[in-house]
């Protein structure tokens, strides 16, 4: 599995988000201190507040990505790819506005949120039906948890325990062999990117764990 926090790596992961949270807000307290002169205000300072804990608080966490081989021209390929999701924190993150980079080393190609979020309910992962409403240009989410439909309904995480599958039809360009890679990176409209490098493994199971 790719990027499995414990206990004690997520109290880390928060620790540091929240000292640079410190720093960004203090940075930000000095420019509007030193620019008061130039006609800054209390409501310009408290936007730059509100931009800095954004900043900060939206935090995606990848905690597992998997992909499936499949048989195609004769070779085995990863097409599909999932990339499990969960919030650091319990704000709002609208999945709407999130853009997804993959990157081969030759090519870049954006990835735009097709508007489809459904529960996974017992569909096998790779087998969900929401496969069939996404095209190589977009992501759909299957949702493992979402307590108040939120995600499913309005696109919106808003709680830590949310949790989706991000949805990926690899195009033939990205489509991953043995020993092949690819570099992927989370863009929310607010928030710190995240980026996660994964290497196809030798073909011994159709589903296979990716890092």
């Amino acid at each position: 599995m790719a990027n499995i926090y414990n206990n004690e790596g997520i109290t880390g992961i928060a620790a540091a988000i929240l000292l640079a949270g410190i720093i960004l807000i203090a940075g930000a307290a000095a420019s509007i201190t030193m620019s008061n002169s130039k006609g800054e205000t209390e409501k310009d300072y408290k936007q730059m507040m509100n931009e800095a804990l954004d900043e900060i608080s939206i935090y995606l966490q990848i905690k597992d990505v998997i992909g499936k081989y499949y048989s195609i021209e004769g070779e085995k390929r990863i097409q599909k790819i999932a990339i499990l999701i969960k919030p650091l924190f319990s704000t709002n993150i609208d999945t709407s506005k999130l853009l997804i980079q993959l990157f081969n080393g030759k090519q870049i190609q954006m990835l735009y949120y097709s508007g489809n979020a459904e529960f996974i309910h017992s569909y096998p992962l790779f087998e969900h039906s929401l496969w069939n409403n996404q095209n190589e240009n977009n992501f759909g989410l299957v949702v493992t948890l979402d307590k108040d439909k939120s995600l499913v309904d309005y696109s919106i995480i808003n709680d830590h325990t949310d949790m989706a599958y991000i949805t990926i039809k690899l195009s033939e360009d990205f489509q991953l062999k043995n020993g092949d890679s690819i570099q992927i990176t989370l863009f929310p409209s607010t928030g710190v990117e995240r980026t996660v490098s994964i290497e196809a493994p030798a073909p011994l199971t159709p589903i296979v764990s990716l890092h």
